[in-house]
């Protein structure tokens, strides 16, 4: 595997950090662009591009918040606050980045062209918004936030997407987490899961109260489905098991 730091150009003039891990394999596969929560590209956001890239597949984790605040903020940086908001508004801003990545991406000769968004809390709206209009073949979601806003933007997406909470989710409450669970009924692209007993940020191994391994290796297992569904082979829903809570 190689990992570097790379320069993105913005589309809008600058430019912007990228984590970008690519794997030692050779022949041409899809990628996965991972939306950061508010903390940025931390070593958490590092360690799972890492984990795709040892899989085979090209990740990259650009940096959303160069324009008011850039790089990794620790949990405890009061800053962190200041640079989501206004969150619908910070969310707009990024979706040029994403376009940017995914474009970056297109230059490498190992990239097939295809291409999950994949978001963690603030950067959950991008699984919807990267196949929605930003060129993206899937999209995925763990614990984000504020997604009661773009549930219409899911109407016309074809492309596949799964979106994941725990059921003690602090920042999607139950009405939430509700609207969303009648989505798969009518859109059989869409797969939603509710983990009994998980908390907001179980994917962040230094979230020490809210990492859940068992229900990170559930939402690893699907995001790598989906991936190996963009390399064109046929993507297989998963089974109803749940990951049991502790």
């Amino acid at each position: 595997m190689q990992r570097k730091d790379i320069k993105i150009r913005s589309t809008a003039g600058g430019t912007f950090d990228c984590y970008l891990a690519t794997p030692d394999a050779q022949g041409m596969g899809p990628a996965i662009v991972l939306a950061s929560a508010v903390h940025g590209v931390d070593k958490d956001i590092r360690a799972i591009a890492d984990e795709f890239a040892a899989a085979g597949y090209i990740a990259a984790a650009p940096d959303l918040f160069w324009r008011s605040i850039p790089g990794p903020l620790g949990r405890d940086d009061d800053r962190t606050k200041q640079r989501s908001q206004p969150r619908l508004e910070k969310i707009r801003a990024g979706e040029a980045d994403m376009a940017d990545t995914l474009a970056e991406l297109r230059r490498l000769p190992q990239f097939n062209g295809r291409a999950a968004a994949m978001g963690f809390c603030y950067g959950g709206p991008y699984a919807i918004l990267g196949p929605k209009r930003l060129g993206y073949a899937a999209g995925i979601s763990c614990h984000g936030t504020q997604l009661k806003d773009y549930l219409k933007d899911l109407d016309g997406v074809t492309q596949p997407v799964c979106s994941s909470w725990g059921d003690q989710d602090h920042a999607a409450p139950p009405e939430v987490q509700e609207a969303y669970r009648g989505v798969p009924s009518r859109m059989k692209n869409v797969e939603v899961h509710i983990f009994p007993g998980v908390l907001h940020g179980y994917m962040m191994k230094d979230n020490t109260k809210a990492y859940h391994r068992q229900t990170v290796e559930f939402s690893m297992g699907r995001a790598l489905a989906i991936l190996g569904g963009l390399r064109g082979g046929e993507q297989r829903k998963p089974a109803l098991a749940r990951p049991v809570a502790g």
